[in-house]
């Protein structure tokens, strides 16, 4: 009897992956939770999420201001939260380990949401005169890319291209525009918002949202957050500092058709 084939070998190795996650931090878990559910539940037809928490600029004042922050989580099939999860992880994971959970939170339920948001609508409704919706997590992918260029820049200006010096903090505004050629119906517009509160966040033009360390460790000692919440990170673990950004090493339509923003730019609007 012949012997079997045997299996090619994973290009990964699972037993990384399990402890990668096994490892996430809190507020990491969460939003990738909230992300998974917001998916399942458009799977129904009941309710039709995506049309609920779209940022739909001509929806928003006065009624609807929670779609400056339900957007990010709503997403437009499977493999569009794929990626969008895919890009996100490790960014997320990143900060809340540098920044803290508390931190984290605050940020990204508060300006690091509506600012992209906010330039999004100025841009959509008084630039070009539209009212396209918009939807996807890679409104902060492209966020904390450009706040890892302005870090990278600092310390390693440019990178080659041919004979080209490129500045490294361009970055993100290549990967924009390369999406936007590379594939149709994309929301460059959302993403050039997102990487501009990026530069605006890596230069520290943003401190001032940020909590106070006095504030934090009385929360902190006050609910005995890190002794109740697994995975939770106090400001006294931050691991890269207080106001530094993301580590990184030195290597060279219709209203009814949201737009997807998603993993490095992809966005797609729903429909044809």
């Amino acid at each position: 009897m012949a012997t079997p084939a045997a299996l090619p070998p994973l290009p990964f190795n699972p037993a990384r992956v399990r402890t990668y996650l096994v490892r996430l931090p809190l507020f990491t878990r969460l939003v990738l939770l909230a992300i998974l559910v917001f998916w399942l539940l458009e799977l129904q037809t009941v309710w039709a999420v995506v049309q609920w928490g779209s940022l739909v600029p001509d929806d928003v004042w006065p009624t609807q201001m929670y779609r400056l922050n339900t957007y990010p989580f709503i997403h437009a099939g499977f493999w569009h939260v794929l990626l969008n999860i895919l890009a996100l992880t490790p960014l997320l994971e990143r900060f809340e380990a540098e920044h803290g959970t508390l931190t984290a939170v605050a940020l990204f339920m508060g300006p690091l949401s509506t600012f992209p948001a906010g330039l999004y609508i100025l841009g959509e409704k008084f630039i070009l005169h539209r009212n396209t919706p918009v939807v996807g997590s890679s409104i902060w992918v492209f966020l904390l890319l450009g706040s890892e260029s302005i870090r990278t820049f600092k310390s390693n200006p440019h990178f080659s291209l041919g004979p080209y010096k490129i500045p490294t903090w361009t970055s993100p505004l290549l990967a924009c525009a390369f999406v936007s050629i590379l594939i149709s119906n994309v929301s460059f517009l959302g993403h050039l918002c997102a990487v501009l509160v990026g530069y605006l966040f890596g230069l520290g033009y943003l401190k001032i949202f940020v909590p106070p360390e006095k504030v934090l460790r009385w929360i902190e000692g006050k609910l005995n957050l890190l002794g109740r919440l697994p995975h939770y990170v106090s400001v006294d673990q931050k691991t890269y500092g207080r106001y530094g950004v993301l580590p990184t090493s030195n290597a060279t339509g219709t209203t009814e058709r949201p737009t997807q923003l998603t993993y490095l730019g992809g966005t797609q609007r729903l429909g044809s």
